[in-house]
């Protein structure tokens, strides 16, 4: 090559080596609502942003803003809806990739899948429970007409 020519991006991509691993050193750090969406947490970094914004994750039991950096070792806090997920970071991601790769980022706690199981149990029941209104049969569609038109 010449003095001062780069070489092509061709070049640079045919000379890199991709893989799909993560790096694992305890130094890197990756800000918490980028490692939100790259853990598929969230399924968009914007809502991780303003999941983090609005309180509904902990870092280390602390508020956190989305900026705070994310370590190996941490533990997350992070409310959907009516659930809490617990889990702690075991590795940092260089991309974000797909689902089998993103679940491997991290470990939940097993009393935060227990209390899941419990309420999604508990969820089941309620709606076993509830009983749905049904459409009016024959006879009270008769009433209700009479009520209209001021009989009964």
């Amino acid at each position: 090559m010449g003095q001062g020519v780069l070489p092509c991006r061709s070049a640079i991509l045919q000379s890199s080596v991709f893989s799909l691993k993560c790096v694992s050193y305890s130094e890197q750090s990756l800000r918490i609502d980028r490692w939100l969406w790259s853990a598929r947490i969230y399924k968009t970094r914007g809502l991780a942003t303003t999941a983090v914004i609005g309180g509904k994750v902990r870092l280390n039991g602390q508020r956190a803003k989305p900026s705070r950096p994310v370590r190996v070792g941490d533990k997350l806090a992070v409310t959907k809806g009516i659930y809490e997920i617990v889990v702690t970071v075991v590795d940092i991601p260089t991309h974000r990739g797909p689902a089998r790769e993103a679940s491997q980022l991290y470990e939940e706690h097993p009393e935060s899948i227990e209390k899941r199981q419990q309420l999604k149990g508990q969820l089941k029941l309620e709606q076993v429970k509830r009983e749905r209104p049904r459409r009016p049969d024959k006879r009270q569609r008769r009433r209700i007409r009479g009520l209209a038109r001021g009989r009964e």
